[in-house]
């Protein structure tokens, strides 16, 4: 009978100690994206995030940081690297892989968003209903967009459609590069590392960016002039970020850092990545102005030239979305309600 009890005990104390074993587990996590060390992305938003989880995990998660690239490849590879395991979470643009992740270009259209926050919002609902497909291989922790992107050139000051023949522009992504082609300007798609060389050895003439990524690159220093659209008007164009961790090593988290995690997912972590992400377009737009760089506000009624001139593209993004089994106008109308219903 004591042996029994001694064995019942022992049985006990075993599951104590392995709840107490997993309780106190400790996860490193790989943390790898393209932006540089010293950009406005990383210091104010992804370090104040790896922070915030570290500390709410009782600091049990931990993070090694590989900013600008460190761990290898380029940054259309990010996505796979997380996806295949190479590393455990990202930060990156999906749009560098043309085509891939189709229904949420939706929100890179010309003048579909209207500020960071409110594309935040719907972009984070839209995820879990129409863009649900696009990033299935992965845990999405939060996804948003820069603030309005503008144009920055090297020699031409660039105030009309008229303006536009003849140059080069950078685009990031496969709807902007088709914005720029509908403006009358030579495209070229290229990720954000490329475009300081492209610039100074004349592979482009100017670049499509937001203002808050200007100075990490310093192509304030390269370029000479900078186009704003009316902001009063939806911005030219955007680009879609998603922070994203590798589903496995998800998965495989103890309940409660899991919830740490999800704690620091979904609509709020979403509209703080973005928020942060568009208040860095003072300081940016302030380092082109201490450089005593040009900048040209276009007025609402060029701003409408720009916006029917493309209009083309929105339909044939319609047509090839018809053409991938999606329905094209659908997923339009379903990001433009969301547009509106959060800018209200």
């Amino acid at each position: 009978m004591l042996k029994r009890h001694w064995f019942k005990a022992l049985a006990i104390l075993a599951v104590a100690l392995a709840a107490s074993g997993a309780q106190a587990q400790e996860v490193s996590l790989k943390f790898h994206t393209f932006m540089a060390p010293g950009s406005n992305v990383w210091v104010n938003m992804l370090l104040p995030w790896m922070e915030k989880v570290s500390k709410e995990s009782g600091g049990r998660i931990k993070f090694q940081q590989f900013p600008a690239m460190q761990l290898g490849g380029t940054p259309p590879q990010l996505y796979d690297q997380v996806k295949d395991g190479v590393v455990d979470v990202v930060w990156t643009l999906p749009g560098y892989s043309a085509g891939r992740f189709p229904s949420v270009e939706v929100f890179e259209l010309p003048f579909m968003m209207t500020s960071a926050e409110a594309a935040a919002r719907a972009l984070w609902d839209y995820t879990g209903n129409q863009g649900r497909a696009d990033f299935k291989d992965v845990h999405v922790i939060a996804t948003h967009t820069h603030g309005p992107g503008y144009l920055h050139t090297r020699e031409k000051q660039v105030k009309s459609l008229a303006d536009l023949k003849g140059m080069k522009i950078r685009g990031p992504t496969r709807v902007a590069t088709k914005a720029v082609a509908a403006l009358g300007a030579t495209p070229v798609g290229m990720p954000l590392p490329q475009i300081p060389e492209s610039l100074n050895k004349g592979v482009i003439d100017g670049a499509m960016l937001p203002w808050e990524v200007v100075p990490s690159i310093k192509v304030q220093e390269i370029v000479k002039f900078h186009t704003e659209t009316d902001p009063k008007a939806p911005a030219l164009y955007t680009s879609v970020f998603i922070l994203a961790m590798n589903k496995a090593k998800y998965d495989a988290l103890p309940a409660d850092l899991k919830k740490v995690i999800d704690n620091n997912s979904g609509a709020e972590t979403s509209v703080f990545l973005g928020r942060t992400q568009e208040a860095g377009d003072g300081p940016g737009r302030k380092s082109a102005q201490d450089r005593k760089n040009t900048i040209y506000v276009m007025p609402a009624a060029e701003v409408e030239q720009w916006r029917k001139a493309t209009e083309p593209v929105i339909a044939e993004w319609i047509k090839d979305m018809d053409g991938k089994n999606y329905n094209g106008k659908a997923l339009v109308d379903a990001a433009r309600a969301l547009m509106v219903k959060y800018t209200k």
